[in-house]
């Protein structure tokens, strides 16, 4: 099957940066500030997010992984850039260490403030920081059924980007917090599966229509087919502390991706589980990540996570040298030795017993590698 083509399979980055007060460091509202001089240079790339100590970042369609990199490392440098000379401080954590959300300030805008009158105090708790990750589809009908077969394995991505592993001050226990912050939210999670992209539109149909929702973008789960462009987008990982880690964790899903889109051009088709059992596996990941166990659901056992990313390495390996992404996913044998996000947070804690040194190291890896 050598003449599929994979060219479709465009990569788009999305990131959410906390801003923080270089003396206290807390999170602190940078007034859009940084914004509206990351406008001038990178334009509509940047953008204001609800709570005002957060800045959201997307990179232009790129065609591969090499541009993904650039972008990334672009917008970071820029950003860092603009915050410095603001007496700011920027950084790429799932949630603050030590930060309570009950200071910080709303960004008056009108979708935010629909948002926060409908779900009160989960909206306004809400302060944690992700990395979205769309993979450009042929077309819908395509993008459904990689969907529905790529949830999956978003527990195994999921757990190599646990970044989070403080809450207002407090070890929380878990390596990924921010997915407990967001669970007070409705329509999160993992997605149900659908048997067509008409069952999906209908879905999306009847709750606009019932006052649930006024449009498909209040459907916050892990993963979804995006509303308006024909993308799958990953939402399930918390943004990773470094470029290299969020470039890492974009080409696995875009891997995965190809590969069930050649499996299904060779008229095969990948095992669907339910939501219900794929949910062990994410409160597995978010609770223990690299170094945990999660279920084998054809093999009916608990399986050594480490030993499932191997697996999952091999089962794209096929689709890395035409996709142009072998050297980005490469970097995840690095992430098993250093460990994740939550691990590099957690031993510096252990050394210092300093949430602010914490911090410090949170500011010192952002632009680590560019």
């Amino acid at each position: 099957m050598s003449n599929i083509t994979y060219k479709h399979f465009t990569l788009g980055v999305e990131e959410e940066y906390m801003v923080i007060d270089p003396h206290t460091r807390e999170l602190k509202s940078h007034e859009q500030k940084i914004v509206h001089e990351g406008q001038k240079i990178i334009r509509d790339k940047v953008k204001a997010e609800m709570h005002q100590a957060v800045v959201e970042v997307g990179t232009d369609i790129c065609q591969n992984i090499d541009e993904a990199f650039s972008d990334v490392a672009l917008l970071r440098k820029t950003i860092s850039g603009i915050a410095e000379s603001l007496g700011l401080w920027v950084g790429a954590s799932g949630t603050h260490p030590f930060s309570h959300w009950e200071n910080q300030l709303i960004t008056d805008h009108v979708r935010y403030n629909e948002i926060v009158n409908e779900l009160q105090e989960a909206a306004r708790s809400n302060l944690i920081f992700g990395l979205h990750v769309h993979v450009g589809m042929e077309n819908r009908e395509m993008a459904n059924h990689i969907a529905n077969s790529t949830r999956y394995f978003l527990p195994h991505i999921y757990a190599l980007s646990t970044n989070s592993p403080f809450w207002e001050g407090r070890k929380t226990g878990y390596k990924s917090f921010r997915t407990k912050v967001f669970d007070k939210f409705p329509r999160t999670g993992i997605p149900e599966y659908f048997e067509s992209i008409e069952a999906y539109e209908n879905y999306v149909k009847l709750l606009v229509k019932t006052n649930c929702i006024d449009n498909a973008k209040k459907i916050w789960w892990d993963l979804r087919v995006h509303p308006f462009f024909n993308t799958v987008e990953f939402r399930i990982c918390d943004v990773p502390m470094t470029v290299q880690e969020t470039i890492t964790i974009a080409a696995l899903f875009q891997a995965i991706c190809a590969k069930i889109y050649k499996l299904q051009s060779q008229n095969l088709n990948f095992i669907q589980y339910s939501r219900a059992l794929i949910n062990e596996n994410k409160w597995r990941a978010s609770r223990y990540r690299i170094d945990g166990h999660l279920i084998d659901f054809g093999k009916q056992a608990e399986v050594n996570t480490r030993a499932l990313i191997y697996e999952l390495l091999d089962f794209v390996d096929d689709v890395l040298d035409p996709l142009g992404s072998r050297h980005a996913v490469a970097h995840i044998h690095k992430i098993l030795e250093g460990g994740t996000g939550a691990d590099r947070q957690l031993k510096i804690y252990e050394e210092t017993n300093s949430l602010s040194n914490v911090v410090d190291y949170i500011h010192e890896q952002f632009t680590h590698g560019i």
